[in-house]
């Protein structure tokens, strides 16, 4: 069973910090310092790091880091105030990093923010990485440990043996077997769960316990919350099961909203996005519906 894990993403970059910030910023001589703060007077979220960096073309910055579960249309503005607070509270230019873990669908994701008032602008570029698009095997060349609990989404991570290969790894280093269970929850994107737990040798219940999980769970009910009405916490929840049927079963999977679209309970669509999470196959949903 594996320990309660610190699987915040200042945990993560910790882990290797200079080959972290070379490849978020792809400077190959860049060097990482200090871990800041990332929390401001109004804003404080645990996905958002600082990392005061240095290069000698480009002296002593800071490169941001906005982590995030899946991409959602207010981000370029809130990487412009991140970016913006980062520059007033250090007082140092700013590279500002967008990483989207899970897609989402065909929405297309910009690399700025711009508004124009009256001819007065205001333009913030961005570097987006989409994990999806990484290669699978720059966690184990550069070496980049951080990026080990997300072999199962990267590109070409859908495979048992590289799976296996990244589970090996992590159990391997005590700062790293923590992160085990995040890594069993997006093997469950790719594999049968049923093979994740015979890989892992573990209950699979363990996998409600990650951070991910209850990040799931929490979009629908983040979007209700926004609307400040229950229809539009089930409007959420019915994108939460959409998106995540078709992350784990593809079309086969996105059939069944034709049965779920219709269902306005939420606690029973509560249990159904925990089921999808978790399930085997799209048969195991079909049975609860």
């Amino acid at each position: 069973m594996p320990k309660p894990a610190d699987t915040s993403t200042k945990k993560l970059i910790s882990l290797a910090p200079d080959n972290w910030v070379r490849w978020v910023t792809n400077i190959p001589n860049i060097q990482a310092g200090e871990i800041l703060s990332g929390e401001f007077q109004w804003i404080s979220r645990e996905s958002d790091v600082l990392i005061r960096a240095r290069s000698p073309e480009l002296g002593e910055f800071l490169v941001l880091n906005e982590l995030q579960l899946r991409y959602n249309h207010k981000m370029p503005r809130r990487v412009r105030a991140y970016t913006a607070l980062a520059e007033e509270k250090y007082e140092l230019p700013t590279y500002p990093v967008l990483i989207n873990i899970l897609p989402t669908g065909d929405v297309e994701i910009p690399t700025s923010f711009t508004s124009n008032i009256y001819g007065l602008r205001a333009i913030q570029d961005y570097r987006v990485i989409n994990l999806w698009e990484v290669d699978v095997n720059i966690p184990f060349q550069q070496p980049l440990p951080s990026l080990l609990p997300f072999v199962p989404i990267l590109q070409g991570g859908n495979d048992e043996s590289i799976i296996r290969e990244a589970l090996q790894i992590l159990r391997r280093d005590e700062d790293l077997n923590q992160l085990e269970t995040v890594l069993a929850f997006f093997a469950t994107f790719v594999l049968e769960s049923a093979v994740v737990q015979e890989i892992m040798r573990w209950d699979m219940g363990v996998l409600r316990e990650s951070p991910w999980y209850q990040e799931i769970l929490r979009e629908g009910e983040a979007r209700g919350e926004a609307r400040g009405e229950a229809r539009g916490e089930i409007k959420g929840i019915i994108r939460s099961i959409e998106m995540s049927l078709e992350a784990k079963f593809g079309s086969q999977g996105l059939e069944l909203m034709s049965r779920i679209s219709p269902i306005q309970d939420l606690e029973q669509l509560q249990r159904i996005l925990r089921t999808v999470l978790l399930a085997n196959s799209v048969d195991e949903i079909q049975q609860i519906l």
